[in-house]
């Protein structure tokens, strides 16, 4: 996966140990080197080279439709504020030929039902859900509904797509990462 990103597997394998080292306070210790690499990598959106190359290896979620991924994608990214996942994925769905309306209209998606599929629903049911895990987790009657619109295989790999997206939120937004500038 390192050379599929352009990254030197010892300078993968360096940062590995950087992140697993730790000083007297217990910080992290990572250069001033290490840093500006980081810089440099995020800069040229490495995060997201490593989720395609992470789908890719794990085949995760390619069983899934294209856009009950980007729906998921999207309606995570809204439950967390994180504009620099809004953006970049909704551009996504726009390239990927998803209707402006349903992607318009995702916020209030149980108001909008024939906008959506049954799979679509439990997708985004299961999404809130999950990503607001602290409201009262996943219910017996979602859990129920998800398992009549998905097979077994399919809700791990959905469940790892929430996952996925719900790390990347909170990576874009406690790092305060900037919106690129807008393309026309």
């Amino acid at each position: 996966m390192a050379r599929e990103l352009g990254i030197n597997e010892a300078s993968l394998d360096r940062w590995v140990s950087a992140f697993k080292a730790r000083n007297d306070t217990g910080e992290t210790i990572v250069t001033e080197s290490e840093r500006a690499e980081v810089l440099r990598l995020r800069k040229e959106n490495a995060d997201l080279k490593l989720d395609r190359a992470f789908l890719k290896e794990g085949s995760i979620f390619f069983a899934q439709e294209a856009s009950e991924l980007a729906l998921v994608k999207i309606r995570a990214s809204q439950i967390n504020g994180c504009a620099y996942c809004l953006d970049m994925h909704g551009r996504e769905a726009r390239a990927a030929g998803i209707d402006q309306r349903r992607l318009d209209v995702l916020a209030g998606w149980e108001e909008a039902p024939n906008v959506y599929s049954e799979r679509e629903r439990a997708a985004l049911a299961l999404t809130e859900a999950v990503t607001l895990i602290g409201n009262g987790g996943v219910s017996d009657s979602l859990w129920g509904q998800v398992r009549e619109s998905f097979e077994e295989r399919e809700i791990v790999q959905l469940l790892m797509a929430i996952a996925a997206i719900n790390v990347w939120n909170r990576l874009a937004v406690s790092t305060h990462q900037s919106l690129p500038p807008q393309t026309t």
